[in-house]
């Protein structure tokens, strides 16, 4: 019998023990995350590394946001294209550096991602189905993507967008996006941003809009004197701590740095959340290989972690199951 390639490898453990191709996942079972699609394997933010990510079984898919000088949303991380891209070979500096905003979604379009990190040019055994894989997407390719590999997996894969900017028309824009493809608070969807400024602009414009899609606030776990646990979000003076119940008046989740000695998540951090009707998702799980980090994600799933940003998809999906079988 021929050996299986690793990507076939993982596809076919991602199927047995994720329902790669199968059903829904169950409401309760912590959801994984591709952070920046398979950022790991292939380049970040990219068709090609979010539908790797969608074949090893990941639950979501995450764009962060930035819009072009034409108010085009488009995924990317950094508010710069250098890092990711070969834009210093095709374009010369603008108003001193490469910020996205200073270019139309045209040129972006002429560029290509190059791998970072432990990245890649490309991951054994897989083929991109899309043209210009790894070309910068806009927010409506990764939906559009989104959706058709949800029909083909026979299983809703959820998208999990972040406006890097604190901007009105981000808001709008994401928001637009959405509502124009049929997402609502019944999606397989959240928003997420580290300013609860956005945060609380977006769920007063859901409400005006009738369609109250989740939201998740992203920062730090803190606790305070007498014990109870605080959400830290970076504000002008530093961090500031905001009570859950009323990061819960504006959201539905918080998203919480992982392995920070200042700033720990602890299960009793967890406990709280949850009493507050909050969901915990953890970023980011960037362990490469697959011992250490299935002790880390097991480490975060005993405390009741409800979901985990994970560079390695597989490996999270991996250790998601082993957790739930063995519960």
């Amino acid at each position: 019998m021929k050996a299986l390639s690793p990507f076939a490898a993982v596809c076919l453990s991602a199927l047995v023990l994720a329902g790669c191709g199968g059903s829904d996942d169950a409401p309760a079972q912590p959801q994984v995350i591709a952070h920046r699609g398979a950022s790991g394997y292939l380049p970040e933010h990219t068709l090609g590394g979010y539908e790797l990510a969608i074949r090893m079984g990941a639950d979501f898919i995450e764009p962060d946001l930035q819009i072009t000088k034409d108010g085009a949303l488009v995924a990317i991380h950094d508010d710069t294209l250098n890092r990711t891209t070969n834009v210093a070979t095709l374009f010369v500096q603008r108003n001193g550096g490469y910020k996205v905003s200073d270019f139309t979604l045209a040129e972006i379009k002429t560029l290509t991602v190059v791998p970072t990190g432990t990245g890649k040019a490309s991951y054994p055994g897989f083929t991109p189905s899309s043209a210009n894989a790894f070309a910068v997407p806009t927010f409506q390719e990764v939906v559009d993507l989104a959706k058709k590999q949800s029909s083909t997996a026979g299983r809703e894969v959820g998208i999990y967008p972040e406006a890097k900017q604190a901007d009105p028309a981000m808001e709008d824009g994401i928001l637009k996006t959405l509502a124009a493809n049929g997402y609502n608070a019944n999606s397989k969807v959240f928003i997420q941003s580290f300013s609860d400024a956005t945060l609380r602009s977006l769920r007063t414009k859901q409400v005006a809009q009738n369609n109250k899609m989740p939201l998740i606030l992203l920062g730090v776990a803190t606790t305070a004197a007498d014990g109870t646990a605080r959400m830290g979000v970076t504000g002008a003076t530093g961090v500031q701590a905001l009570a859950l119940k009323d990061v819960a008046a504006f959201t539905e989740g918080v998203g919480v740095l992982i392995n920070n000695t200042t700033y720990p998540v602890t299960k009793t951090f967890i406990d709280q959340a949850h009493a507050a009707g909050l969901k915990v998702h953890g970023w980011t799980f960037a362990q490469a290989d697959a011992a250490p980090a299935a002790a880390e994600f097991r480490k975060y799933l005993d405390m009741g972690m409800d979901g985990m940003f994970a560079n390695y998809p597989d490996l999270a999906v991996t250790a998601r199951n082993a957790y739930v079988q063995g519960k």
